[in-house]
């Protein structure tokens, strides 16, 4: 196996956030409940961004905040995804080359605009994501940059784009680079919505060895193993993966590998101000510390920090320094 140039290549949805405050009242007149994740057509995308209050845009997506989050870390990190030859995808180009990650993937024709995640975020700081995936539903094999997949130690697939056939696709070829050169493949849940429907193919894919480490919130993991009992859960998934990771909000995470099993508490944080993008900055501290050879304790603790920083402002992309925060 030939040395690693890369810590993390990502392969997710390319998406430009749109993220707005409201109160609950705006979420129960359009019918939005609160806290969850739905996929808009461009239509209905359109008519909730003219109603969405003062916004700020920036890229993003699930996978690629991770990806910043790695880079952020001193991480080497690369992304693939779909985006289209429109503003917004000229938007997530130029900030994810100057966030520090690798991103190449040529743009498609304008036919299906770039993907826009619309964020409403209320008092609680819960957010409610309405997501049009656009051209990111297009990721094709052909897409793929191979050399890429097989120069990172880690290739960290995002649940959100298994179910349109084409990306699904993708990432199971490219598990099958990854593998075939000797890496590690991730696997984030994402979403119960991502689950809910596709839950045989998700096991079928995990059972059939696609998956290394498997990131999951407890409400997934209760989920995908069919069950009301976390215990019961962890029981079902952890011979599945060589790695089970757990996310189990303010009350910390864990991590299962083996015989092991290391728990972690949250981090401090003075004020939670908005849970956009916690779980994918966890995972960023996560894997860039399992890329420098740490432990399972230390690499939940770098996902927790990383995680306590994201929540404590607007935006799913770091603001202050994860590097000397985190210091791996």
């Amino acid at each position: 196996m030939t040395s690693c140039s890369l810590d993390v290549v990502a392969i997710g949805d390319a998406i430009v956030d749109v993220i707005a405050t409201c109160d609950d009242a705006f979420l129960v007149a359009r019918g939005l409940r609160k806290g969850s994740m739905q996929l808009l057509d461009t239509d209905a995308a359109d008519d909730l961004y003219s109603a969405m209050g003062v916004a700020r845009e920036m890229s993003g997506g699930s996978a690629a905040n991770s990806m910043a989050g790695v880079a952020a870390l001193g991480g080497r990190a690369a992304f693939i995804g779909q985006v289209a030859s429109d503003q917004l995808g000229e938007i997530f180009t130029h900030d994810m080359r100057a966030l520090g990650v690798r991103f190449d993937t040529p743009p498609i024709g304008d036919d299906l605009p770039t993907g826009r995640c619309l964020i409403l975020v209320t008092p609680d700081a819960q957010r409610t994501m309405n997501t049009s995936p656009g051209a990111s539903h297009e990721l094709t094999v052909a897409a793929l940059d191979e050399d890429l997949i097989r120069s990172a130690a880690v290739t960290f697939l995002e649940g959100y784009l298994w179910g349109p056939e084409k990306p699904r696709e993708a990432m199971l070829h490219a598990a099958r680079l990854a593998h075939d050169a000797g890496r590690k493949v991730a696997f984030t849940l994402s979403e119960s919505l991502c689950i809910a429907g596709r839950r045989e193919g998700v096991l079928g894919m995990i059972d059939g060895g696609v998956v290394d480490i498997l990131f999951a919130n407890e409400d997934e993991a209760l989920l995908l193993a069919g069950t009301d009992d976390i215990e019961t859960a962890l029981a079902a998934l952890r011979p599945k993966v060589e790695t089970l990771v757990v996310t189990c909000g303010a009350d910390g995470a864990l991590a299962m590998r083996g015989p092991d099993r290391v728990t972690v508490s949250a981090a401090p944080v003075d004020k939670v101000v908005d849970t956009t993008g916690a779980g994918d900055l966890f995972a960023a501290g996560f894997l860039t510390a399992h890329s420098r050879g740490h432990g399972l304790e230390r690499c939940l603790e770098a996902g927790a920090q990383a995680a306590a920083e994201i929540i404590s402002h607007f935006g799913a992309r770091p603001e202050a320094d994860l590097k000397q925060l985190v210091r791996l």
